[in-house]
């Protein structure tokens, strides 16, 4: 018998513990080098755990839904043994189309069992819709007195107003103590301006086709903000300091963090050394971020740090926000929806593509001033692009 540990993958300082969410494996399995046995959660990022030989499941030590530390042993594989029953080619594409990641965590987080739904996605693949269809069934079924299945929280029928308790996931419980941590432990204020998108909107339009042919990637407008705002920064760094007890460390580097909102809540992935990309590099990494989000790919390394951080609210329609801080950062920049509105120009009502900015900062060190002008260079670099393609 020639045994091997299964353990937790090294977790980050911060990261004091996870939660194992479902073995794709059981005890007597066989399982391929590389081939995923279990995720485990973090409160920033769920991470795969791939098995380092191939060989047959013997043993499982923490089951689904425990909490474990950095490098505790969770399992064991008998790389000289062999299954017991041979895994066909038809058991293996059922095994391996049962249930994608994103698609799991939502069942996890509702207490569905999504290894009983039949799956209508290729190959018999169980997509969001069946879990969101059981669940309509489950909670028709107990408006109408009918017993739901035990896998799914009681709902108590009260009349017409059922109600479900499901648990935060660590991830959320993570996102609400950071939040409010920002609240309790920064003097929060926020400043607005207005910016007139349509030279950015015309300078994307002429280029965008020529942009995606050289460069594989769709020009947004992400990166215009993006590049607007590290370009406030280098004028007032102290927009991109941070607190740390009664010091302030100003930061000789732009490591960007962008907002993302996925199934799985908010991440903000971070773009490191943002001044000395390009406009596709950082459009390529925003892409990036975005596809990996939503598949619950992204690493704790590229959610740690960060200097100064982005949210566009203007993806989902909103037209006016207050971001909150991400700590220990010193600063926000929101995004909101850009629509054609009255302004004046000159004596004359005109119509133009406008978007509301909005900068929430950290009062203690951040005065008003600062936050106002940095806003204002955020602005004109946007009104004035060439500006900033030229570094000037």
């Amino acid at each position: 018998m020639s045994i091997i540990e299964v353990k937790v993958p090294q977790l980050s300082e911060s990261v004091s513990e996870a939660t194992l969410l479902t073995w794709h494996k059981r005890v007597g399995d066989a399982v391929s080098e590389g081939e995923n046995l279990i995720d485990v959660e973090t409160d920033k990022v769920v991470l795969e755990l791939p098995a380092s030989k191939s060989g047959v499941l013997t043993k499982i030590i923490k089951g689904d839904g425990e909490k474990v530390g950095s490098e505790e042993l969770i399992a064991q594989i008998d790389t000289a043994a062999t299954a017991a029953k041979p895994i066909t080619a038809a058991a293996h594409a059922a095994a391996s189309s049962a249930v994608p990641p994103s698609v799991r965590k939502l069942a996890r987080e509702h207490e569905v069992d999504a290894g009983n739904l039949h799956g209508s996605g290729r190959s018999g693949r169980v997509t969001k819709e069946d879990v969101l269809n059981a669940m309509q069934q489950v909670s028709q079924a107990q408006v109408s007195g009918i017993n739901a299945p035990q896998a799914v929280p009681a709902i108590a029928p009260s009349g017409n107003r059922p109600e479900q308790r499901v648990a935060m996931t660590r991830i959320r419980q993570r996102i609400a103590e950071r939040l409010l941590q920002s609240q309790q432990n920064a003097a929060i204020l926020t400043t607005f301006n207005e910016v007139n998108m349509q030279p950015v909107i015309d300078l994307r339009n002429r280029y965008k086709d020529a942009f995606e042919k050289k460069h594989g990637v769709k020009l947004g407008f992400s990166s215009f903000f993006v590049k607007a705002a590290v370009l406030a920064l280098q004028k007032f760094p102290i927009v991109n300091a941070s607190v740390d007890g009664t010091d302030i460390i100003y930061h000789g580097y732009f490591d960007i963090g962008m907002a993302i909102g996925s199934e799985r809540g908010l991440v903000v992935p971070i773009i490191r050394d943002a001044d000395k990309l390009s406009f596709a590099d950082i459009e390529k990494q925003i892409a990036d971020f975005g596809a990996r989000a939503k598949a619950g790919k992204l690493t704790m390394e590229e959610l740690t740090g960060g200097t100064f951080s982005v949210s566009n609210g203007g993806v989902f329609g909103s037209m006016l926000s207050t971001p909150i801080i991400n700590p220990p950062q010193a600063a926000i920049l929101g995004i909101h929806a850009t629509k054609d509105r009255a302004v004046v120009e000159n004596g004359q009502i005109v119509i133009r593509p406008m978007n509301y900015l909005a900068v929430s900062y950290d009062h203690r060190i951040i005065d008003g001033r600062e936050a106002v002008l940095f806003l204002s260079t955020i602005k004109e670099a946007l009104e004035f692009p060439g500006r900033v393609l030229l570094d000037l």
